[in-house]
């Protein structure tokens, strides 16, 4: 398989799965050890990420526009600015503190990945058995107090495997909000929070950005961009109708096969390489 497919695959990959709760860097991770896929520093990963930013923010560019045109006269769009803003936050200061360790350590670890992968398919489970009755319905009406509540969920995916939009959906429906309110918030909290890490990620890696790899990040990133407008409509439909079951479920056998594939040697548990 060429470079250049391998890319394609993998733009795809990220953009489907960024926005639903499996954790598409987890599952990059697994395809780019597959494919046997180079990404020194995670450049690749850090740049096609921004695909999926813009197709989210070209989605809800009405919203967004109604939003900052009405933060002078609107107390509504003021107060939905700020419960995002306030959101955000609690990532960002964990980021600060604990970036280079997750980056070190837990992002090589397919071991961690696995135990997050079930856990956070159990906790699913758990969450939608024993959430409270929904009372907010709109994502625009979240209170400030429970957008802070989920910010300091989606502090959790900082953890490869969590999955960022799984962690603050669960975080919304654990304090009230239906489920197309918690699946919307946390699109509109992904724009802030992943444009301040690929922003902080390009920073990181702006030494490995080689022209050579211009056309696979090209290819990654237009692949991630239309895979993110295809899914992001039918997954709050489907969200809507079913809830987390399938994603839990789905996470749940995701890690333990991975256990298996570690217990049979296929991954080194120390520094995962791939064994012949």
């Amino acid at each position: 398989m060429t470079h250049t497919l391998q890319a394609a695959l993998l733009g795809i990959i990220q953009g489907l799965l960024e926005f639903l709760p499996v954790s598409s860097t987890a599952h990059l991770r697994i395809g780019e050890r597959l494919l046997g896929f180079e990404d020194p520093d995670g450049v690749f990963t850090t740049m096609i990420q921004l695909g999926s930013i813009l197709a989210i923010v070209w989605l809800y560019r009405g919203k967004i526009f109604e939003v900052l045109a009405g933060l002078r006269s609107n107390s509504q769009s003021r107060a939905f600015a700020l419960a995002i803003t306030a959101a955000t936050i609690p990532a960002l200061i964990a980021g600060a503190l604990f970036s280079k360790f997750i980056r070190t350590v837990l992002y090589n670890s397919f071991g961690a990945i696995a135990a997050a992968f079930i856990l956070g398919g159990i906790v699913m489970l758990l969450v939608e058995r024993m959430r409270p009755r929904p009372d907010v319905r709109q994502m625009d009406r979240v209170p400030l107090s429970r957008a802070i509540t989920v910010g300091i969920f989606q502090m959790l995916a900082l953890i490869p495997g969590v999955s960022r939009s799984g962690a603050t959906i669960v975080g919304g429906l654990a304090v009230g909000l239906d489920r197309p309110a918690a699946a919307e918030f946390s699109f509109f909290l992904a724009m802030p929070t992943m444009t301040a890490a690929f922003a902080h990620d390009l920073i990181e890696a702006r030494h490995h950005l080689a022209p050579e790899r211009a056309g696979e990040i090209a290819v990654g990133f237009v692949m991630a961009f239309l895979a993110s407008l295809v899914i992001v409509k039918p997954f709050v439909n489907f969200f809507r109708r079913s809830g987390f079951g399938p994603f839990a479920w789905y996470r749940i056998v995701a890690g333990l096969l991975i256990v298996a594939a570690l217990a049979a040697g296929w991954w080194h548990p120390v520094n995962d390489s791939v064994q012949p």
